[in-house]
């Protein structure tokens, strides 16, 4: 009987692990930088704990996607509760600014039968009182930080934050000595690359006075800012083009003057900003690095 060596893969979106029987002069180690040919075992397949590693690759990746679109359903789900106790109608026709979070949450990917629900939850009695309020945080090597967060228990939410930031060792900041570094500009996410003067275009024609097409945080996307007033006529630009599948649009706090950490104040600060969002009442971080 041939000695087998037990290869265990890591399994990071559930913390489970599994383990893969490999015959024991078939075992290799496997370098993630080397092409996918030298990964190969001798028979010419992948090796198990090259595909396990993809799994826990991709699983993590699915989980973090997850999480986002969580958030942005739970988000407008807060704020159309919010227009129907301010604008005192479920009827968007009656309310204007619940007809255009409706509108926005739509181009968000946020499902209807989501929608349907908010409204409906907020004309019931029990229903929470909604409220918008920023944090300004500092954390490492420069960094700082502005929280959103969107609550029906300021008590809470106030604590909440502030242990995030403290167990994490950032600090938080007085009202106002963070966010005059940044600049409130409308943001439309596009998931692929996009034609600058294709875009600029329709961006006229739609009724654009100006707009800044940069590189997204992801290969192969497209992030486009304008002024906050004109954000849904961008959207309704991009959606000119075709490019309305998988595209987002929302106000965002852009840095005046980015900094890029060492990679260990990264780190550092990448912790304060996942503790951050993990809590159910901040619907995002906005942060100055550039890296």
């Amino acid at each position: 009987m041939k000695p087998y060596a037990a290869v265990a893969v890591a399994v990071l979106a559930t913390g489970a692990s599994s383990f893969v029987a490999v015959p024991q002069q078939q075992t290799r180690q496997v370098d993630l930088g080397r092409s996918l040919d030298d990964a190969l075992s001798p028979s010419g397949r992948v090796s198990p704990l090259l595909m396990g590693r993809a799994a826990a690759v991709r699983a993590a990746t699915k989980g973090k996607t997850d999480a986002k679109k969580a958030k942005v359903n739970a988000y407008y789900g807060k704020k159309i509760i919010m227009a129907v106790k301010q604008g005192g109608s479920p009827d968007p026709v009656a309310n204007r600014q619940l007809a255009e979070l409706i509108k926005a949450a739509k181009n968000n990917s946020v499902p209807v039968d989501n929608i349907n629900r908010a409204i409906k939850r907020a004309t019931e009695k029990d229903a929470g009182d909604f409220s918008e309020s920023k944090f300004e945080a500092y954390g490492f090597g420069g960094a700082s930080l502005i929280i959103n967060v969107l609550s029906d228990n300021p008590n809470r939410s106030t604590a909440d934050v502030k242990s995030a930031v403290n167990k994490n060792n950032g600090k938080l900041a007085e009202s106002g000595s963070v966010l005059f570094m940044y600049d409130l500009k409308g943001k439309v996410e596009i998931p692929s690359e996009v034609d600058e003067e294709e875009l600029l275009m329709a961006a006229i024609d739609a009724g654009v006075d100006d707009m800044e097409l940069v590189d997204g945080d992801e290969e192969g996307t497209s992030i486009v800012y304008t002024d906050p007033k004109e954000t849904s006529l961008l959207f309704d630009a991009v959606k000119s083009m075709g490019l309305e599948e998988g595209s987002k649009m929302s106000l965002s706090h852009v840095s005046k003057a980015p900094v890029e950490c060492s990679e260990e104040d990264f780190e550092k600060n990448m912790k304060i900003i996942d503790a951050l969002e993990d809590l159910d009442d901040v619907d995002s971080v906005e942060h100055n690095m550039s890296n």
